[in-house]
């Protein structure tokens, strides 16, 4: 059934964005969905992949306007990125494939000011987590059934490109002791949808900013 969870979470993701337009960096941008809202959002948006079916897919889908939106095929752990270029980085169920300290190379690329917002995959750690892990399996079939029988109602789901996917996930803990330590003052917040959401906002005394 076509209900994503990392899509769900795109509304709360776009809430995030810096007020007025800007450069955003979507990392592991997949088809590019996010990608595109970003572009509907204003945001002059780069989206890199490591995959070349990936990039093909989000490039033949265009740009929503009014912002743009350029697709290319990079590793994100070697890409060379601008110093505080963007205003906005996001990274959707994609920092589990590389190093976390790849955030490093993300938060140098910020401008002061701006915002890292990871939705990221973990493994639970605490009771609150594993409690969590409990209510996500009902809410999970509610949630398919819901978006099953409004695609019915609508002639047909929308296809989705499935992106490759790697399915060794960090322990919650190790990933809010880590960004704790390289992102101070960042939130790891869990989700339900078996995603975390790590928020960081640049400061603009930050020792890497100028």
């Amino acid at each position: 059934m076509p209900f994503d969870h990392n899509h769900h979470y795109h509304p709360a993701l776009l809430r995030l964005l810096p007020p007025g337009p800007g450069r955003a960096l979507d990392v592991g941008c997949g088809d590019g969905r996010f990608a595109r809202r970003l572009a509907a959002a204003g945001m002059t948006v780069e989206g890199i992949d490591t995959s070349a079916e990936m990039i093909t897919r989000a490039t033949s889908a265009g740009s929503p306007g009014p912002g743009t939106v350029e697709y290319r095929r990079a590793d994100v752990t070697t890409e060379p990125l601008e110093p505080e270029a963007y205003a906005y980085i996001s990274c959707l169920a994609s920092l589990h494939h590389v190093p976390f300290e790849t955030v490093t190379r993300l938060r140098d690329a910020l401008a002061p000011g701006g915002v890292l917002a990871v939705l990221g995959c973990a493994r639970p750690s605490r009771p609150g987590d594993y409690a969590r892990e409990l209510v996500a399996a009902p809410a999970n079939v509610a949630a398919r059934l819901i978006v099953f029988a409004g695609d019915r109602l609508n002639g047909g789901p929308d296809p989705i490109a499935k992106a490759p996917v790697h399915m060794k996930f960090p322990p919650l803990n190790d990933v809010r002791r880590d960004a704790a330590r390289l992102l101070p003052g960042s939130t790891v917040r869990p989700l339900v949808f078996w995603r975390y959401l790590l928020t960081w906002r640049k400061p603009t005394d930050h020792p890497a900013a100028g």
